[in-house]
């Protein structure tokens, strides 16, 4: 059995991001970068159901920059035995990388696929659907828990209104969310195993796609900052607050 997992290069979590002073785009000039912390659950799941018997190998794939190369070196020292890099731009619009991932799906023929839920550049929370829409198999969202038992998968997932289990047929698409796993931590000697795998490079037109994109972004802006709470003497002044200043009720 056969794991694709989708990895991406963002900013890292712990650093604040800033807009460029013309609001052309997120200034990422000389920041940490790092693999998206819900990919790294999606890669350490795959590898621990590898380690466990019930997947042979883990194919990683990143979309991106050269320097996602980076991202894919370091799931390769989580575990992953084989790497694939489709160099294009940064900003691909997520129906694309959908588009992308299902080319290579086709090529690879996955029993399963791992992806975090969602990227936190962007927060679209698309790409697994699209992507399980466009191969035409189901879709596990929001994996926080999961179970691979002789070609099916059953995943039990959070929703609104607490914990859901589905059970769907191989081959799925399954999104992680935070609840799935913790990643493991790294050690010296397995990064350098990482850069023995094999770690194969194309662009997307090798793989029959078209980048350009639908969407034109007009500007981007940092949120406002949140003004001091105050306080009243009373509940009628609460509400006349509420009422007349915030305009919430």
């Amino acid at each position: 059995m056969k794991a694709l997992v989708a990895v991406k290069r963002v900013v890292d979590f712990n650093v604040k991001v800033r807009v460029k002073t013309d609001g052309s785009d997120v200034d990422i000039g000389n920041v940490k970068m790092s693999m998206n912390p819900f990919d790294e659950i999606a890669v350490e799941e795959a590898v621990r159901q590898k380690e466990a018997g019930k997947i042979s190998e883990v194919v990683a794939v990143s979309i991106g920059v050269a320097k996602s190369e980076e991202t894919l070196r370091t799931a390769l020292a989580m575990g992953a035995d084989r790497a694939l890099l489709i160099e294009a731009d940064a900003n691909l619009e997520p129906l694309t990388v959908a588009k992308l991932l299902k080319a290579v799906a086709d090529k690879e023929k996955p029993d399963v696929i791992f992806m975090g839920k969602q990227a936190i550049d962007n927060d679209a929370n698309q790409v697994g659907q699209m992507t399980a829409a466009l191969l035409g198999v189901g879709q596990g969202t929001f994996a926080g828990k999961i179970a691979l038992n002789n070609g099916e998968i059953e995943v039990t997932r959070e929703v609104d209104g607490g914990l859901e289990t589905v059970a769907l047929k191989l081959p799925a698409v399954i999104t992680a969310d935070l609840r799935l796993n913790e990643p493991r931590f790294v050690k010296l000697p397995n990064i350098m195993q990482a850069k023995k795998k094999p770690l194969e490079k194309s662009t997307p037109a090798d793989w029959g796609v078209d980048t350009a994109a639908q969407l034109k972004v007009l500007k981007y802006a940092e949120p406002k900052a949140r003004a001091g709470g105050v306080k009243v003497e009373s509940v009628s002044e609460l509400v006349a607050k509420l009422k007349n200043e915030a305009k919430v009720i």
